[in-house]
């Protein structure tokens, strides 16, 4: 079947440039036309009080939807998709079952073969009082070092990811409480993204940081 060839994204508005210096590399994962050469804020709703979890809607600053993703719970695999604007899927989020440490697989597409695997996120350890979870891009076969890490809070929306295991940031969470968040029931909290970051490979790691935590046990 011939593979239609979506158009790229129109860009999201800029956050204020100031704060973020660019990257000397950029950092494209899923796709360059998701690399933006300023620093890129985008809200993620939650929606608390559904009967399926793992719904969430992703906006720019203006309210313009860019990300939905969307769960998959009427098969054996708890399956959730990152689609576009238009609903067209960019990429397949399956836990990896019987693992020993939690271990998220991302594909391409709607597809959940090895030839499209584009990178793999778990804990880096069993038992954490915060979060920290290692990626490792499909390129990366041995683990031995991550290329990403995300580190903080989930329970506080307050969460970081850093470039390997250096202090260099590529972006950064943070809660945002409202009236109508509590009255609709609703989580909403806002991610800024670093200039020359994939922001889709962003908002992929936060839905697999809250499928992680989505266990009684964990914080």
């Amino acid at each position: 079947m011939e593979r239609v060839v979506q158009p790229p994204p129109p860009p999201p508005p800029a956050a204020a440039a100031s704060a973020y210096p660019p990257l000397a590399n950029p950092v494209s994962v899923i796709g360059p036309q998701y690399c933006c050469p300023q620093p890129v804020d985008l809200a993620i709703v939650r929606k608390v009080l559904t009967i399926t979890e793992g719904n969430f809607a992703v906006t720019d600053i203006n309210g313009n939807i860019m990300f939905k993703i969307k769960g998959k719970f009427l098969s054996i695999h708890d399956r959730r998709l990152l689609l576009d604007a238009a609903g067209n899927p960019i990429c397949t989020l399956r836990p990896k079952i019987m693992t020993v440490h939690d271990r998220w697989q991302v594909f391409r597409g709607e597809s959940t073969e090895e030839k499209d695997l584009i990178f793999t996120v778990k804990r880096s350890s069993m038992i954490q009082l915060k979060t920290k979870l290692h990626v490792f891009l499909a390129n990366n076969p041995k683990e031995d070092v991550c290329d990403f890490r995300m580190e903080g809070s989930w329970l506080e929306r307050s969460c970081v990811v850093y470039s390997g295991e250096s202090n260099t940031i590529v972006a950064q969470m943070h809660k945002k409480h409202s009236v109508e968040s509590v009255l609709l029931g609703k989580d909403k909290f806002m991610v800024t993204v670093y200039p020359n970051v994939d922001y889709a490979f962003i908002v992929a790691l936060i839905a697999i940081l809250d499928g992680t935590n989505e266990e009684p046990d964990t914080d």
